[in-house]
């Protein structure tokens, strides 16, 4: 794959935006890298456990934290402030390990400072700690050769000039049976030198930004299994420069799985069964978009699913039996194509909203307005990122942010009908307010 250009010079913008140019979550010009649906309510209630410094400084375009890992070792790529590490710590518990790679300074300040008030409040020390190094070399980094069960990363992979080695060490530090489960940003596309080299769209995930069918390709030819898809969600663009400069592009962010585990492509006939015992998955459980098990319900699965829910790390919670015909049983699902997922992903969003950058406001009395549709990412929660809402314009009952990169509306003026939320009773903001904080 060629890199995005000099790998220094990439190194360099993409410290420069994370480390001095962003502050925070607020200061983005695109949805790229908020996090779109809303975390399972395990994590929800862990991330309001972990301090302000670390939440505030998260950039990410998914949720990429499996539940059931307690026990397990994971690696996270480009950890940032370290969030997703500190989720997973308490996912993990105290026999399990979090070990976070990051090559900003900043960001592992942040990440490293906080430690000890986070074991405090989980009672226990945990087994986290943020290294300075390259995703791409691993092992400069100290991580050594199948040390990890499962490895996350965050909206990362697409910032490195050379997403192939990328793959290729995490693909050697897994375990066998391990996993990549990772969210990042994707274009339905190649992208010009323009884009790919452009600054700012690097630093908000955009100039990136693979084409999905040479991501997976790439995964494949590396050893990983099939990639799987859990999650889409387009991508907008609220920057009218920017987006002069990606053109007809469109852009999505997308949870995949990558196992390493054996490539089947027996034809031989599998059932598979979920015995349950993963906490928030009691009832059943998505291997991704095209395959959700019941719990206790016998499913028709092919050779390569069956081989992930035998010899992955899931296998504890599968019973996978080998059988001379599935009677009775619906056929194995087939998989749904990335392209297509995307397609569905692009007019949902088109289809809810006139504009996909724009939210549903919530009832007056609870002051807050969430994603007008989760698996968008067009707007993220009051309390998970931007720390405010954006107020219901009449005309349109949609949010026109402020100004691009705040995603807020100003104080209410006479003649207008929008004001946002305020922290009192009231739940408005007026033009003569006078300590403009307390408004969006």
């Amino acid at each position: 794959m060629a890199s995005l250009g000099d790998s220094n010079a990439v190194y360099s913008s993409v410290k420069d935006y994370y480390g001095k140019v962003l502050e925070s979550s607020k200061d983005l010009k695109t949805s790229a890298c908020t996090a779109g649906a809303a975390p399972h309510a395990i994590v929800r209630k862990i991330i309001k456990t972990i301090p302000s410094a670390v939440n505030d400084k998260f950039y990410g375009c998914g949720n990429p934290i499996p539940l059931g890992i307690e026990g397990k070792d994971v690696l996270d790529l480009g950890s940032g402030s370290g969030r997703d590490c500190y989720v997973a710590a308490a996912l993990v518990g105290p026999q399990g390990s979090v070990t976070g790679v990051d090559m900003t300074d900043e960001q592992l300040q942040t990440a490293r400072e906080n430690i000890d008030a986070f074991g405090t409040t989980l009672g226990y020390t945990p087994k986290l700690k943020f290294v300075t190094g390259y995703i791409e070399e691993l092992k400069a980094a100290g991580i050594t050769d199948s040390s990890a069960d499962i490895c996350i990363s965050n909206c990362v992979i697409n910032l490195s000039p050379n997403k192939k080695l990328v793959l290729q060490g995490v693909f050697d530090a897994l375990r066998s049976g391990g996993e990549l489960y990772f969210s990042d940003v994707y274009a339905d596309q190649q992208l010009p030198s323009s884009v790919r080299t452009h600054d700012v769209l690097l630093g908000e995930c955009i100039g990136g930004a693979l084409f999905t069918q040479e991501f997976e390709q790439m995964a494949v030819n590396i050893g990983f299994a099939r990639p799987r898809v859990l999650s889409v969600g387009h991508i907008a663009i609220n920057d009218a420069e920017l987006q002069g400069l990606v053109g007809g592009a469109k852009f999505y962010s997308i949870l995949y799985r990558l196992f390493k585990v054996p490539q089947e492509q027996a034809l031989d006939s599998f059932v598979a069964e979920y015995k349950g015992g993963i906490e928030g998955h009691e009832d059943e459980y998505m291997l991704d978009v095209d395959h959700v098990f019941g719990r206790g319900k016998r499913v028709q699965v092919d050779a390569n699913t069956a081989a992930v829910l035998s010899s992955a790390w899931l296998a504890g919670f599968f019973k996978v039996d080998k059988v001379e015909a599935a009677d009775g049983l619906e056929p194995a699902a087939s998989t749904t194509a990335t392209e297509v997922l995307m397609e569905q992903a692009y007019n949902a969003s088109s289809s809810n909203s006139g504009s996909s950058s724009c939210c549903v406001p919530k009832e007056e009395a609870s002051g807050c307005c969430p994603p007008k549709k989760e698996s968008t990412g067009c707007c993220p929660p009051k309390k998970e990122a931007s720390g405010c809402c954006p107020p219901k314009k009449e005309s349109t009952g949609c949010c026109p942010p402020k100004k691009e990169a705040s995603g807020c509306c100003p104080p209410k003026k006479e003649s207008t009908d929008c004001c946002p939320p305020k922290k009192e009773s009231s739940g408005c903001c007026s033009s003569k307010t006078s300590n403009p904080s307390t408004c969006c």
